[in-house]
């Protein structure tokens, strides 16, 4: 298991729209101290489809750097492109990077039996371990459970990151494979957990981490009433995540916060005047902001 808290973290921008790595292990030391036992490093919420590959590059290195000694480092290499994932699957191997989070190709549709063919060219260059991350609401093609179980049968692929709030599916992949179960969506971490799931691939751990934590430690030693008081108290996150789309949101939240990491890369933008007072309304109601 690679943990049980796996922060998506966001990718910080410096006022000239570079990367700024020095915020960037600053914010990783900051998550880890509060509650994540790993960072998926160049993922959605890290703004990846912006990112040049000597970008990621850089910030996975960065992410070994600050916290490796404490944390798994998950490198997102997988793109819409079956050659170029193998090729940045190769680099992130040769920084020791602790697993690889594989995205089912996007826009280009493929179907189920292409998706497998994806992934063992993928697993073939590594022998680290790959998170299969299945998110229909932006791939647009959903990872069937006949192709979980094959992708099951490859050597080094270990967990799947079900961004997918299918309560079958989710138990076909804790219950029927080898497979560890992450959430890959926050409010339907709970839910999983009692299928099996292990965790949770999170966003909002970047502002709840602590208590994401402790709801899924609350569960796994028995306390199934606790962990669902936790998870009722989690609601405002939830709500956050609905204002607009992922990374703006949390982004917007963590520099209401006091992290300045600057901005986006087109096509995300800054939140709007009232997208910004609904994200500090969840802070507030949230317990993590002061009522202005």
């Amino acid at each position: 298991m690679l943990g049980e808290v796996i922060t998506a973290i966001v990718t910080p921008f410096d006022a000239d729209g570079g990367v700024d790595l020095g915020k960037f292990r600053e914010l990783a030391q900051h998550l880890v101290d509060h509650g994540s036992d790993g960072l998926v490093v160049c993922g959605t919420t890290g703004e990846s489809p912006t990112l040049s590959d000597d970008e990621k590059l850089e910030l996975f290195a960065a992410a070994k750097d600050a916290v490796g000694d404490r944390a798994t480092i998950i490198a997102g290499t997988g793109t819409y492109d079956t050659h170029h994932s193998v090729r940045m699957t190769e680099r992130a191997h040769e920084l020791d990077v602790d697993a690889m989070l594989v995205v089912t190709p996007y826009y280009n549709k493929p179907p189920q039996r292409a998706i497998v063919r994806h992934f063992q060219e993928i697993a073939a260059v590594t022998d680290k371990p790959v998170v299969v991350y299945n998110i229909p609401a932006r791939a647009v093609v959903n990872i069937e459970p006949k192709t979980i179980a094959q992708l099951a049968e490859i050597e080094n692929v270990a967990a799947v990151k079900q961004a997918h709030d299918s309560i079958d599916e989710a138990r076909f992949i804790a219950q029927e494979t080898r497979l560890d179960l992450y959430s890959g969506d926050d409010p339907i971490t709970f839910d999983f957990l009692g299928l099996g799931g292990v965790g949770v691939v999170s966003v909002t751990a970047h502002v709840w981490g602590d208590q994401i934590k402790q709801m899924i430690r609350r569960y796994a030693e028995g306390d199934v009433d606790g962990a669902r008081a936790l998870h009722e108290e989690l609601r405002p996150s939830y709500e956050l995540l609905k204002v607009t789309t992922n990374p703006i949101a949390i982004k917007t939240a963590l520099n209401l916060l006091g992290h300045d990491l600057g901005g986006f890369r087109l096509p995300m933008v800054e939140a709007s005047e009232d997208e910004a007072a609904q994200i500090r309304a969840c802070l507030e109601r949230g317990r993590v902001l002061a009522r202005a």
